[in-house]
């Protein structure tokens, strides 16, 4: 299953409108306070740390970036062309590789294996951004990506980061600026339970080697002036054994 027209318009959409200042982007934090913090804790379960690290979803490349600063090969993948555009731009030296990709289509999913055979995979908060239809394919792609010998670090915003998000939605005096556009082009997160998240990657044979609680930071604060971090749950998965 490809993703829809709409969902891929939308993304399109946004990423015409966005800043290349850092930090303009809603989740577009600084790496300090983002994949550094993740990449602690999924190195330990790397069992082959050469493989190449597919940065699935990654947006206008601010965490690629840093993470091609770190691995021999980093690629990093989204739906999106204009957010590619904005992540070559910020790359002039070319760090990483930069590929659209629908990660929900099987067909691109198996032609990037072939090419780049088992790789290590880092994703954050993709498949809440992913419509119901689209979960289980994108955790079987993942599957497909991490092979025998990879593994896929997954970070997603927990089910208490909804009535959060909800509440600053709803505010009296609007929005915070950098959730509005998320809004008005249609790609707030959509609901997922912490227990559907688990489920669906042991239904593509994945194994949950380690998971925890970590605050996602954003890069918009809230009417107190305190830097909103939604409460997310992060995963290390790969094949059994």
């Amino acid at each position: 299953m490809s993703a829809t027209r709409r969902y891929k318009d939308a993304w399109e959409a946004f990423w015409s409108e966005a800043s290349d200042e850092q930090g303009s982007v809603f989740w577009d934090a600084e790496p300090a306070l983002t994949a550094g913090l993740h990449l602690a804790l999924f190195e330990p379960h790397m069992a082959a740390i050469g493989l190449p690290l597919i940065d699935l979803g990654c947006g206008n490349g601010t965490q690629t970036r840093f993470l091609a600063d770190r691995f021999r090969h980093v690629v990093g993948a989204d739906l999106s062309a204009e957010a590619l555009e904005h992540a070559r731009q910020a790359d002039p030296a070319g760090q990483a590789e930069y590929r659209q990709l629908d990660a929900t289509d099987k067909g691109e999913i198996e032609q990037l294996h072939a090419e780049l055979g088992d790789s290590n995979v880092y994703m954050r908060g993709v498949l809440h951004q992913c419509e119901p239809e689209g979960r289980q394919p994108l955790a079987d792609d993942i599957a497909t990506l991490v092979g025998e010998r990879g593994r896929a670090c997954v970070v997603e915003p927990c089910q208490a980061a909804g009535p959060l998000l909800m509440g600053l939605a709803q505010s009296p005096d609007g929005p915070p600026p950098k959730m509005e556009p998320v809004l008005r082009h249609g790609i707030a997160p959509l609901e997922v339970s912490d227990a559907e998240i688990l489920e669906i990657f042991r239904s593509a044979g994945l194994e949950i080697l380690a998971s925890g609680e970590l605050p996602l930071t954003t890069t918009d604060y809230a009417p107190d002036g305190s830097r909103i971090e939604l409460p997310s749950r992060w995963l290390v998965v790969g094949r059994p054994g």
